[in-house]
């Protein structure tokens, strides 16, 4: 079976990720065929909206693990990287139809989505942290959720569907099996809406948008250079191995007052 999945439904697209044996988890061959999913969306003029949703209990569970220890690449992204998130930068509107576990990599698609649709029982994390990551610095956290809900999620700490929902980050809450429909309404409302008008309200919505500076970004780079780099191949050791981890620290304990600072 293909790992990702299409249907057309008249000018709306459903992008299914389909791994379910693995809780849709980013594999290279998924992130190759999202990155070629969303390419031919945006250049397909049939096509106005898209549904992005998963197989089975998971959304997706982010980044494959296993796949990344036994290539010998734990951060998960060599020089062929495929960026699988790509949906935030199309023109056209994005929704996601969140039917379950939502982490890491799978939580930041949602989080680039225009418009979110998520089942009672959706569970949404940012796994980074725990893997000696700094998660989605790039993708909004701090930017687009107010601070001590920021800090939450990047510290690991995991959110229902329905708290998502009471804090505003979720639109629409539903019963399980339910998301497709739901959303298939929403987009259904985006095409009665006069086309441009439809292009440029989501542009111009998603500039609105705090983003991080380019500053920032380079701090961030230089985080995830700093320290415990040991800390990280265990963590993903632990994880496939079914184990705690053994965390050892930094490599130089004096790192630990040698932050990278802002410029």
């Amino acid at each position: 079976m293909p790992v990702v999945e299409t249907e057309r439904h008249g000018q709306i697209l459903v992008v299914r990720m389909n791994r379910p044996e693995r809780l849709n988890a980013l594999n290279h061959e998924m992130r190759v065929e999202l990155a070629k999913a969303w390419t031919a969306f945006r250049h397909d003029d049939a096509l106005e909206v898209a549904i992005l949703t998963g197989t089975g209990r998971g959304f997706c569970a982010g980044e494959d693990m296993k796949e990344s220890l036994a290539e010998n690449n734990p951060g998960g992204r060599g020089a062929d990287f495929e960026d699988p998130y790509n949906a935030g930068t199309l023109e056209k509107p994005v929704i996601a139809a969140v039917n379950g576990f939502a982490m890491g990599g799978g939580f930041m698609m949602v989080e680039r989505s225009d418009l979110r649709v998520a089942a009672t029982t959706a569970i949404f994390e940012v796994s980074e942290a725990k893997r000696w990551l700094l998660g989605g610095y790039d993708h909004g956290h701090l930017a687009n959720l107010a601070f001590p809900v920021a800090m939450e999620m990047a510290l690991g700490f995991r959110f229902t569907a329905e708290r998502f929902h009471q804090l505003g980050f979720v639109n629409r809450l539903v019963e399980p099996g339910k998301v497709v429909e739901e959303a298939m309404g929403m987009a259904r409302h985006l095409l009665t809406l006069p086309p441009a008008s439809l292009v440029n309200t989501v542009h111009m919505m998603r500039l609105m948008r705090p983003a991080p500076t380019q500053a920032q970004r380079r701090l961030a780079a230089a985080l995830h250079e700093h320290g415990a780099k040991g800390d990280l191949l265990e963590s993903r050791a632990a994880f496939a191995q079914k184990r705690a981890p053994d965390f050892k620290g930094w490599d130089d304990p004096a790192d630990r007052y040698r932050l990278p600072q802002p410029e």
